[in-house]
């Protein structure tokens, strides 16, 4: 393997959201997600650290399929936002019948990420901003701008634990 593991690694985390085959620079995201990923998930509601021990999860995963006997440095890192939702989007597959990849891609058209692709300019900038809101909660109490907007939410979303805001998501959205 000439590629830096951590390069191997971040392609690995592309391959699981989107494809890496597609050479339209209007249908691929590795800026986008690269943004994601050079972000850390840093939990602020308790039940949220779940989150980031599911995203670290991943890391154990690819060194398993790639048969990696060492640990790189990066094993020690904080989640990644990109780890995260990934692993958050498996999770929602096991509970209800819509993909993994899917649910990820409704994170991001949530979050108001979905039309960032490689064709746009300024991504970066754009993706901190949403990014900012998002880690530190500065989205609308019902949600709007957090990756779960709610209709009529009975609680604060900001102070929601990321789990109970997708479980209520799922019953606003009628998807259970």
């Amino acid at each position: 393997m000439n590629e830096p593991i951590e390069d191997v690694y971040f392609n690995w985390l592309y391959t699981k959201v989107a494809s890496v085959e597609v050479p339209t620079p209007s249908l691929t995201y590795w800026t986008l997600m690269r943004d994601l990923h050079a972000t850390e998930f840093p939990w602020l509601v308790s039940g949220d650290d779940n989150r980031c021990l599911d995203g670290v999860e991943l890391r154990r995963e690819f060194n398993r399929e790639v048969l990696i006997d060492y640990d790189p440095p990066w094993m020690m890192m904080g989640c990644s936002v990109l780890e995260m939702m990934i692993a958050f989007s498996r999770r929602a597959e096991f509970v209800t019948d819509i993909s993994a990849r899917d649910w990820f891609w409704i994170f991001l058209d949530n979050l108001g990420l979905k039309e960032q692709n490689d064709a746009q300019k300024n991504i970066s900038e754009y993706v901190a901003v949403v990014l900012d809101r998002f880690i530190w909660r500065t989205y609308r109490p019902d949600g709007s701008g957090g990756m779960f907007p709610i209709q009529h939410p009975e609680r604060d979303q900001r102070e929601v634990e990321i789990w109970y805001q997708f479980c209520e998501y799922l019953v606003d959205q009628e998807l259970v």
